[in-house]
């Protein structure tokens, strides 16, 4: 199965794994690199949205 996700800047790939793999981590999900196919629903959940509450994290920091 291809992966259609693009990043507006390719060279942020690296960062933006750390970045996920930093997020299940805190949320207690084990990632491995590469495909994760065995992860529910709850689980891939449960990253993104950890991801973007850091996100949101990090905008309200720089609006101070």
């Amino acid at each position: 199965m291809k992966n259609n996700n693009q990043l507006n800047i390719p060279q942020a790939r690296e960062a933006m794994d750390k970045f996920k793999m930093q997020a299940a981590s805190e949320v207690g999900v084990n990632l491995t690199n590469g495909y994760n196919g065995h992860l529910t629903s709850r689980e891939a959940g449960s990253v993104g949205g950890q991801m973007v509450k850091k996100m949101i994290e990090a905008y309200e920091q720089g609006m101070q």
